[in-house]
């Protein structure tokens, strides 16, 4: 895309044309994308600059034999009333889309079989899932010392509080679902903030939650119904009215070379577009929404000292796989999907039912199933070849879901994630302290991303509101 604006200060060279924004943004993403938006309707002069040749970074939504599928996040959550608030202010542009009530159960594997995961204390008591020792410690639970230690790991914390079988088969498939990662390494207080909140100011899960649910809401509040979305027609939907809302002409896309450097009071932004034309912006202020392994490259001028506490993130590896069945001839399951337990020694992490959430999903009488495959527990499984994780799906398929073993799916697409989602281990506080550092050094740069700040996409929508009201 073309970058002049003949409204505002330009300056030609025999090499490069300089022009000037207020601010510049690095990644359009959905954190970037949000971000500018806010900024638009301020009435601020931004551009977003993009290294790929599309807009959405991760999400990306696929219409294919009419099946639409996500090779991304496949939902988000209503966490925060921010995100309720984006849509609204979409209005128009796009629509979201909850997930059918009969879709709130989730699965969890054991055994042989699929077990709903309990929604309440009666199913808590019979459910196979939990030893007796620990559903009858569950009654000592409020009554337990409060930890002590800020970099406790999830799992630590869940066998202190809850017992051994909760870890196994409730936390850790649950980890395994959001960050495909091992509990055992991640610090709740960065990866699980709310349930870390829980014990520090309550003492407990149990009574935490109970006064959670006492106290009062406003209306803004309620817009956080903790409903599970997705847009009519697909998550890209999101993206593309959020472009729309921006406006083409303030998104620069494949922009090569990207790199940022103080210049007097303000900042420089260097570029080169795909016929090989650089280019330069001067703004006063610069988001980066990008991974932490961009960052050495993006922002050479910061410390090597420092810059490795910023780009210290291990990212979980993930394929995933999307299913369908244009006939579907058995039964698919009424629920969100189901997880797999790491002690359960299985191939995959589990698999979504996109189609039994939401409308329009499958042509028919179809069923769309998405697996996920690899995480930080099967790393090397992103080097395995086609042939071989179609394999693992069909057997999982055969061995896991109740379906015909002669029915054949009309739709296989596989999708590998090198860097898929960033593990908030022991060196989260490390980093954070770092960006806080050298945002105060640098005054105008501002470090956005899901190197902070949460990884969902209500996380993210989230971040990207404070991020804008910086700048």
């Amino acid at each position: 895309m073309e970058l002049t604006d003949k409204s505002k200060s330009e300056t030609m060279t025999d090499h490069y044309n300089i022009i000037e924004r207020e601010v510049v943004i690095i990644g359009a993403g959905l954190t970037g994308l949000t971000a500018a938006a806010k900024l638009v309707q301020k009435g601020k002069d931004i551009q977003i600059l993009e290294k790929q040749n599309r807009i959405g970074g991760q999400i990306q939504t696929h219409q294919e034999e009419g099946f639409i599928f996500e090779s991304g996040p496949n939902t988000g959550v209503l966490s925060y009333p921010e995100v309720a608030e984006l849509f609204q202010e979409l209005d128009g542009l796009c629509e979201p889309e909850m997930a059918r009530e009969e879709s709130k159960k989730r699965l969890i594997w054991k055994g042989h079989h699929f077990h709903a995961l309990p929604a309440g204390l009666i199913s808590g008591l019979f459910t196979p899932l939990f030893d007796w020792k620990d559903k009858i410690g569950m009654i000592a639970e409020p009554f337990r010392k409060k930890g002590r230690n800020p970099d406790e790991s999830v799992g630590e914390l869940t066998v202190r509080r809850l017992g051994r079988s909760f870890l196994n088969y409730a936390v850790d498939p649950f980890i395994s679902g959001i960050y495909a990662g091992d509990p055992m390494k991640l610090v709740t207080r960065h990866a699980l903030p709310k349930l870390y909140n829980l014990e520090q100011d309550y003492g407990s899960f149990i009574r935490g939650a109970v006064a959670k649910a006492r106290q009062p809401k406003t209306e803004r509040d309620r817009l956080a119904t903790k409903k599970v979305f997705s847009m009519y027609g697909g998550l890209q939907q999101l993206v593309d009215a959020l472009g729309r809302h921006i406006g083409k002409e303030r998104i620069t896309l494949q922009a090569e070379n990207l790199q940022v450097g103080p210049y007097n009071d303000q900042w420089e932004v260097s570029f080169t577009d795909p016929e090989g034309k650089n280019h330069t912006i001067r703004c006063r202020k610069v988001i980066t929404t990008t991974g932490s392994y961009e960052l050495p490259a993006l922002l050479p001028f910061i410390k090597e000292e420092s810059m490795k506490q910023i780009n210290n993130l291990t990212y979980a590896p993930v394929v995933q796989v999307s299913v369908g069945y244009k006939l579907f001839l058995g039964s698919c399951p009424q629920a969100f999907g189901g997880l797999v337990p790491s002690c359960e020694n299985q191939s995959i992490l589990g698999i979504l039912f996109p189609s039994a959430c939401f409308s329009d999903r499958v042509p028919g009488n179809g069923t769309l199933l998405s697996f996920f495959i690899g995480g930080m527990r099967h790393p090397e499984y992103l080097e395995k070849s086609d042939e071989e994780i179609r394999s693992i799906v069909r057997n999982s398929i055969n061995e896991m879901l109740p379906f015909p073993k002669e029915m054949e799916p009309d739709l296989i697409r596989i999708f590998r994630h090198n860097k898929a989602i960033p593990q908030y281990g022991t060196n989260c506080e490390a980093r954070f302290r770092t960006i806080e550092a050298v945002e105060k050094e640098y005054p105008g740069l501002i470090i956005g991303g899901n190197i902070k700040g949460g990884i969902g996409m209500a996380d993210r929508i989230r971040q990207a509101i404070s991020l804008a009201a910086r700048a």
